[in-house]
C-alpha cells in the first residue's frame, strides 16, 4: 500500500451535482460546504452515480451507508458492509484510509485528490483509487460522519505506467540506434578496420561501459584467430596476439566454431584451460562477451567486449552487438571481396600479358626468342663470327637450341643464298654416315646400285651443320679432319679427288674434352673444330625468358589448331618458372603443344601434376621419399598455404583434400617447411 499525496485534479464523475462542483464549493466558501455537505444532500447526489463510489463511516470508522459503485469496487455486497470496520472490509489498504478519515474528524477539514494504491482481499492484484475524505457537519455544527468519496483508476495507472515503460523502450532503442548509425558512418568511411575500431568501441561503451574490446580475424589457411584490432584503455600487461582455434576450449573458439553468441562470468572464464584465458583474468576482466562475425560463407571472425564488473553484459545486450558484428562482418567482406577484386583484375591483366603482344626479338634472329642477359650473349656472338667462314663448335645442353643458332649464323653469312645442309651425326647408323656424308660411286658395296652424291658436295660453296658431332665414329674422324684441312675428299669406291668450298658448324652435347681424353674423340679434329665455340645455356640459366618462350609457343600452336587460348593462369607460369627443365626449350615447346591440345577454353590448361610425376623417378631416392621432398619444397614456397588460387594443392595439380592425405601419410610437419628450420 503506499500514498501518493502529490495533489491531483478532480475527475467529472456526471451526477446531479458534479465533484468538481463539490470542490470548488468547499474551497470557495465554507459556509456554503457546511450546507452543501449534509448526509442528507451528499447521499441523495452521489448513492446513484455509477462511477463514482459513496461511503459513510461513523466516527469509529464503521460503515453507515455505501452506494453500489464502491460495494463492486471493494468485492462486497453494499449490505455486507454496513457495521463493519475498514479492516474488516479493506485488509491491508485500511490504514491509509483511517489515518486520513481521522484527520477529517480531528480537523474538521477535507482531504481532497488522494492517490491510494493496495491489493484488495477480493483482488489479486494492486488497485489504484483517488480519494475525497469530507466531514460532514450536523445542525449543531459536529462532525458525526466521514464522507469517503472514491474514484478507482487502476486502469488509467496501467496505462501511464505502460507509457512510462513505452518511453523509457524508447529511449533506449533510440540509444542503440544511435550507436548503430555512428558505427554505421565509421565503417562508411572506409578506412582500415584496427583504426576505426576506437571509435565503434568508444560508440558501444556508451551503452555497456565496457573496458575492453578486441576483434580477431579468422584465417581459413591455418585456422587461427589473429586480433586485428584492440581498444584497451586500461591494459596493463601485454594481451595474446594469436592463437591457433581448433576446439571449443576456448571462448572467441566457441563462438566462431558455434556460430553463436555468448557471455562468460568470471567462472566460466576461469574453467577453460590454462593459457586460454589467463591473460584476460589477469586484467582484471570479469565478463565477457564474445559475439561471431557471422556471413553466408562463414564466420570471419570474433567481436569481444570485456568489462570489470560482474555481469556487465546481459542476453539483451545481444540484440545490439550482434548487430554491430554484422557491420562489422559486412565491412570486412566487402574489403576483402574489393581487395579479391582487384587481386582478380590484376591476376587477370597478368595472365593476358603473358599472351599480349608480339614477341620481341633480333630481326637477325626470328626463331631465337629471349631477351635474358645469357641470350643477348650468344646473338652477339653469332652477330660476330656470322660473316666469317670460321668453323663454329655450337655447345649446350640438349634442346637448348644450337640447330636455331646454326641456321642464323648461315642466315647472316656471305653464304645464305646457298644451302644450309644438316646431318645429325647421331641419327644415321655408322655404315651408312660415311656414304651420307663423302657419297659413294655405284657398286661400291652392296646395296649401291646408282652414284650418291654425298652432304658434302651438296654443301659446295655454302654451309654444313654437322648436329651431334660427338657421335661421329673414330674411323671417320680422319677423312671428317681432312676435308676441314684441305677441303678434299674422295667418294666411296672412287680414288677421285673432289675438292670442295665449305664453312662447317658443328654442334654436340657431349664433352667433347672429356671424350678426347677418353680416347673416343680425336685431339686434332676437337682443336680443329673448336675455332669459335659459342655456349647454348640452358633455360636454367635464363628462366627470364620462359614467359616469352610460353607466349611463342602458346601462339604458334593456337594459329595451328584453331584454339584460341587469352590467358594464362599464374599458378601455371609460376609452375613452369620453378621447374627445372631438364630438356630445356625443346622440352617446354613440347609441353606447351600438350597444353594447348588439353585446353577446352580460353585458358591454358597445362598438366602440372607431369612435373611431380617426374619427380618421382629421380635416381638415389624412393619414390615414397621423392615424393616427400617434393611436396615439402612446394610447402616451403607457399609458406605453408594448402588450398587457395597459390596453394600447394594448386602448385601440385591436386584437390586439396587429396594433398592433406599425402602429408599425412608422409608424416609431414609445419616444422619440416617451416622458414626458421631453413636457416
Amino acid at each position: 500500500m503506499s500514498d501518493f499525496g502529490a495533489p491531483r485534479p478532480a475527475l467529472d464523475t456526471q451526477p446531479s451535482h458534479t465533484f468538481v462542483e463539490m470542490a470548488d464549493v468547499v474551497y470557495r466558501d465554507q459556509e456554503a460546504a457546511k450546507a452543501l455537505l449534509q448526509s442528507e444532500l451528499l447521499l441523495g447526489a452521489y448513492f446513484s452515480a455509477a462511477r463514482v463510489g459513496l461511503a459513510i463511516l461513523d466516527p469509529l470508522l464503521r460503515y453507515v451507508a455505501i452506494n453500489q459503485t464502491l460495494a463492486a469496487i471493494n468485492g462486497l455486497p453494499a449490505q455486507d458492509h454496513i457495521g463493519k470496520e475498514l479492516p474488516q472490509v479493506l485488509g491491508d489498504a485500511a490504514p491509509v484510509i483511517e489515518r486520513k478519515c481521522r484527520h477529517v474528524l480531528d480537523t474538521r477539514s477535507p482531504l481532497l485528490n488522494v492517490e491510494v494504491s493496495s491489493t484488495l482481499p477480493t483482488r489479486v492484484e494492486p488497485a489504484h483509487w483517488i480519494g475525497h475524505f469530507i466531514p460532514i457537519i450536523d445542525a449543531q455544527g459536529e462532525v458525526r460522519h466521514v464522507g469517503a468519496i472514491i474514484l478507482e483508476i487502476t486502469q488509467q495507472k496501467k496505462l501511464e505506467e505502460s507509457l512510462r515503460g513505452a518511453s523509457a523502450s524508447l529511449r533506449e532503442e533510440k540509444k542503440r540506434l544511435q550507436v548503430m548509425i555512428e558505427v554505421s558512418r565509421a565503417l562508411a568511411e572506409k578506412m582500415d578496420i584496427p583504426k576505426v575500431f576506437p571509435r565503434i568501441s568508444a560508440y558501444l561503451r556508451r551503452v555497456f561501459l565496457q573496458e575492453y574490446a578486441a576483434l580477431a580475424l579468422h584465417d581459413e589457411e591455418n585456422g587461427r584467430l589473429s586480433r586485428q584490432a584492440l581498444d584497451f584503455p586500461l591494459q596493463k600487461g601485454s594481451l595474446v596476439v594469436d592463437s591457433e582455434i581448433d576446439s571449443l576450449n576456448d571462448p572467441r573458439g566457441r563462438a566462431l566454431l558455434q556460430r553463436s553468441s555468448f557471455i562468460f562470468n568470471r567462472r566460466e572464464l576461469q574453467s577453460f584451460p590454462s593459457g586460454t584465458t589467463d591473460h584476460l583474468l589477469s586484467e582484471g576482466l570479469q565478463s565477457l562477451c564474445c559475439v561471431p562475425l557471422l556471413r553466408p560463407k562463414g564466420a570471419l571472425g570474433v567481436l569481444v567486449l570485456g568489462s570489470t564488473r560482474p555481469g556487465a553484459f546481459k542476453p539483451d545486450d545481444l540484440t545490439l552487438v550482434d548487430q554491430v558484428a554484422s557491420q562489422l562482418a559486412l565491412a570486412l567482406e566487402s574489403t576483402r571481396t574489393a581487395r579479391q577484386l582487384k587481386q582478380l583484375r590484376g591476376r587477370v591483366e597478368q595472365e593476358k600479358r603473358y599472351l599480349e603482344g608480339e614477341t620481341h626479338n633480333e630481326s637477325h634472329f626470328p626463331q631465337i626468342i629471349g631477351e635474358s642477359q645469357a641470350i643477348k650473349l650468344v646473338l652477339q656472338e653469332v652477330a660476330v663470327v656470322a660473316p666469317s667462314d670460321a668453323t663454329v663448335l655450337l655447345l649446350g645442353e640438349t634442346g637448348t637450341g644450337k640447330g636455331l643458332a646454326a641456321h642464323a649464323i648461315h642466315r647472316i653469312s656471305a653464304r645464305s643464298d646457298r644451302n644450309l645442309i644438316a646431318v645429325n651425326c647421331a641419327a644415321i647408323p655408322t655404315g651408312l654416315l660415311e656414304s651420307e656424308l663423302f657419297g659413294h660411286e655405284k657398286g661400291a658395296f652392296t646395296g649401291a646400285i646408282s652414284q650418291k652424291i654425298g652432304r658434302l658436295e651438296l654443301a659446295d660453296k655454302g654451309t654444313l651443320f654437322l648436329d651431334e658431332v660427338g657421335e661421329i665414329p673414330l674411323e671417320l674422324q680422319p677423312k671428317l679432319l681432312r676435308v676441314l684441312q684441305d677441303h678434299e675428299f674422295e667418294r666411296l669406291g672412287s680414288n677421285r679427288t673432289i675438292k670442295v668450298d665449305i664453312r662447317l658448324i658443328a654442334a654436340t652435347n657431349l664433352d667433347l674434352a672429356k671424350s678426347v681424353a677418353e680416347k673416343r674423340f680425336r685431339s686434332d679434329l676437337f682443336y680443329r673444330l673448336k675455332v669459335f665455340p659459342i655456349r647454348m645455356p640452358s633455360l636454367r640459366e635464363r628462366r627470364e625468358d620462359i614467359p616469352l618462350l610460353v607466349r611463342y609457343f602458346v601462339q604458334k600452336f593456337s594459329r595451328r589448331m584453331d584454339r584460341f587460348i587469352e590467358t594464362i593462369p599464374i599458378e601455371t607460369m609460376e609452375a613452369l618458372l620453378g621447374w627445372q627443365w631438364p630438356g630445356n626449350v625443346r622440352e617446354l615447346e613440347n609441353f606447351i603443344e600438350r597444353s594447348v591440345i588439353l585446353s577446352d577454353g580460353t585458358a591454358l590448361r597445362s598438366p602440372l601434376a607431369e612435373f611431380s610425376k617426374e619427380m618421382l623417378g629421380s635416381a638415389d631416392h624412393s619414390l615414397e621419399q621423392t615424393e616427400r621432398e617434393y611436396i615439402i619444397s612446394i610447402l616451403r614456397e607457399t609458406n605453408g598455404i594448402i588450398s587457395g588460387a597459390t596453394g600447394a594443392a594448386r602448385r601440385l595439380g591436386l584437390k586439396r583434400t587429396t594433398l592433406q592425405s599425402k602429408i599425412q601419410r608422409l608424416r609431414i610437419t609445419p616444422e619440416d617447411y617451416s622458414a626458421s628450420n631453413l636457416k
